[in-house]
């Protein structure tokens, strides 16, 4: 497991650096001049010229990406252009924030999906398993967003049982974080038990088929035996794996609905860093977001290991 773990760190520093240098030359296509968006539409061309003496836009490309790589590379992300705040200062304040609405989400969609889907599959072919069947479809058909603004409206607004927005100050007490948390999570997580809950359902069909569990079975052990202790982690193998492409799709659709709870996370200063072509800020965005989807990962395949040895490097 160790030298597992070892080697997709190992794989991971390449990606990321070549992550950062596509984002980077990428955004250079960006037709919007940084420095006359920061100075305003009244700016004069030697202020706007001074301001990109200021900002370093003005130098050759090659030496604004070296400067770039050089400080990243010891934790400096520089300057927010607009604000004047360092952008891992304002990244370390987000970072918490959305990374406890997406594990809280994937927390959701796992216990919500296998619970449903399991009992999905035990009852399969009958009335359970068409009703969990249609309510996945729907929930997969179903924007999150969407999800969201009935959520705020109905439990928020009209009922008042939690907050609709992000409160005004920041939660201190672990009570407080999760009021806040409930309702984002919940909209962001129902589309992914959707997906779980079809794939624990056609993976648990399948082990349930097998004959070690007919064995098992016709042996008189209690049902909730069998599938606890031997079928759930021959089936969760797929899960596992959806659940890895789902935590990226939860970082995505974690956008959308840090705008509907007026959220101060991760997505918002992404967004606004995109439309401001705010390239400190947007090079910290997609650095920090890659780095999440690389642990994910690694941590998938930890799981994989831990779940089946034979993928375990010799």
């Amino acid at each position: 497991m160790l030298r597992l773990l070892v080697s997709r760190m190992v794989a991971a520093i390449p990606l990321m650096f070549f992550v950062a240098t596509l984002v980077f030359f990428l955004a250079q296509l960006n037709p919007v001049d940084p420095a006359a968006t920061v100075l305003g539409e009244d700016a004069s061309l030697e202020a706007i010229a001074e301001k990109r003496a200021q900002l370093g836009i003005d130098r050759p490309l090659v030496v604004q990406y070296w400067n770039w790589v050089t400080d990243a590379a010891t934790g400096d992300l520089g300057v927010n252009w607009f604000n004047g705040e360092e952008v891992t200062t304002e990244l370390r304040d987000r970072i918490p924030v959305t990374m406890s609405m997406v594990f809280g989400s994937l927390l959701v969609a796992l216990v919500v999906g296998t619970t449903f889907g399991i009992l999905a599959a035990l009852k399969a072919g009958r009335w359970p398993d068409r009703i969990i069947t249609l309510v996945s479809s729907l929930g997969l058909a179903i924007p999150n967003f969407w999800i969201g603004l009935i959520l705020a409206y109905y439990l928020g607004v009209r009922l008042q049982w939690l907050p609709a927005i992000w409160p005004t100050l920041r939660p201190t007490t672990p009570f407080e974080w999760i009021e806040a948390l409930i309702l984002p999570c919940t909209a962001l997580g129902i589309s992914a038990s959707a997906a779980i809950a079809r794939q624990s359902r056609s993976s648990m069909i399948g082990v349930l088929q097998r004959d070690y569990i007919r064995t098992a079975l016709a042996k008189g052990l209690p049902v909730r035996r069998v599938v606890s202790r031997h079928a759930m982690r021959n089936a969760a193998i797929p899960v596992v794996t959806l659940a890895g492409f789902q935590m990226s799709a939860l970082i995505g659709g974690s956008i959308f609905v840090e705008f509907v709870f007026n959220v101060p996370g991760l997505g918002a200063y992404g967004v606004d860093s995109i439309l401001r072509q705010n390239l400190p800020a947007l090079l910290g965005f997609v650095l920090v977001t890659a780095l999440t989807v690389v642990i994910v990962n690694i941590l998938l395949d930890l799981s994989y290991a831990w779940l089946n040895p034979k993928v375990r490097p010799e």
